[in-house]
């Protein structure tokens, strides 16, 4: 099973053997290299190959260990021809092709990801970056990968929290885009493998559409945030590492779906559903917001925000998604309060 986009495929099944002429980077995190490391490298040939750890979580996603990344690049003497192979969850994977995009003004990567979050979500479109105190993913470059591997095998040793905030991301891809793939979720028995690769091919299939019509994120991409406006205040307010990047997006799409309701562009029976399913892989859906104009002043440093103007995702019913950018700060406070502490 393949998905090919202009620059790079993405590929489901077993890794593949892999072939590079010269100098390879592999950065991964403690874990994976406990658990997996082997098998990558019994899978993969090149002139020579290096590995380093960063650590793992939000929290470290960082200057700090992009500088690790960075000086292990220069300390092996990686040039232009070099590759750099990304084989973790989405922090490893944004941190490395964020290294790549800069190391001597770009060399290629290749993403390996081995969390359900990252098959389905991060590794495929190029977006890389780093956290700040001012939020998430504020400094970044788009980089293309020259390849996507998909290997469910990974997803063994994966703990039941962190496929549950995978689940997240697939669950805000049906409801921007394809109502039928909600209808699939809710009956999907996903410790059958052969449904589990479905779903994650149809959440990449809609990704990788997506991201082909709008590289850069300048229109419909922006759709892939839903859940993610209110969902990057949560991870900034609470602490990067305290909730997993998928349920602060799982509270971030209930949060986004009050303000939907209120706006009469989905239904409360079309919230519920919603949030039954987001509560069906166990994720939180419920934030208490401590300080209401704190939480507000969070959303002027989002990404899509512009002159002021918040720009939010928001459901049209399942399957549809719209931008508003209009919305009085009267309404969005009213939002908040039903989520005051």
């Amino acid at each position: 099973m393949q998905i090919t986009l202009p620059q790079y495929t993405i590929s489901f099944g077993k890794l593949p053997k892999i072939s590079h002429k010269d100098k390879v980077l592999i950065v991964t995190n403690p874990k994976i290299a406990g658990l997996h490391l082997s098998k990558l490298l019994s899978c993969l040939k090149a002139k020579e190959v290096y590995c380093i750890c960063v650590q793992d979580g939000e929290a470290y996603k960082n200057f700090e260990s992009l500088q690790i990344i960075l000086e292990a690049a220069f300390n092996h003497k990686l040039n232009r021809n070099s590759l750099m192979i990304a084989f973790g969850g989405g922090v490893v994977g944004d941190m490395v092709g964020f290294a790549a995009g800069i190391f001597m003004r770009g060399i290629d990567f290749i993403q390996i990801p081995t969390t359900l979050l990252s098959q389905v979500d991060s590794s495929v479109g190029g977006k890389t970056g780093i956290n700040n105190h001012f939020g998430k993913n504020l400094i970044g470059v788009f980089h293309q990968p020259q390849a996507v591997y998909i290997d469910t095998d990974f997803l063994k040793t994966l703990p039941d929290r962190e496929f549950s905030a995978g689940m997240a991301e697939i669950i805000k891809m049906a409801v921007c885009f394809d109502k039928n793939f909600f209808a699939f979720l809710k009956k999907a028995d996903l410790s059958n493998p052969q449904i589990l690769l479905e779903m994650i091919y149809q959440a990449v299939s809609i990704k990788a559409k997506v991201v082909k019509e709008d590289t850069k994120e300048k229109g419909i991409r922006a759709a892939l945030n839903y859940g993610h406006t209110f969902g990057h205040i949560i991870e900034s307010q609470s602490g990067y590492g305290y909730y997993l990047h998928g349920e602060a997006v799982a509270m971030g799409i209930v949060m986004a779906n009050t303000l939907a309701c209120k706006l009469k562009l989905l239904s409360q029976k079309e919230a519920r559903e919603i949030k039954n399913l987001l509560q069906a892989f166990n994720l939180p859906t419920h934030y208490s917001i401590s300080d209401i104009e704190s939480f507000y002043q969070g959303f002027f440093h989002d990404k899509k925000t512009q002159n002021d103007k918040i720009k939010f995702i928001l459901p049209q019913g399942i399957g549809g998604v719209v931008f508003r950018d209009d919305i009085p700060s009267k309404i969005l406070k009213e939002v908040l309060e039903e989520f005051k502490a």
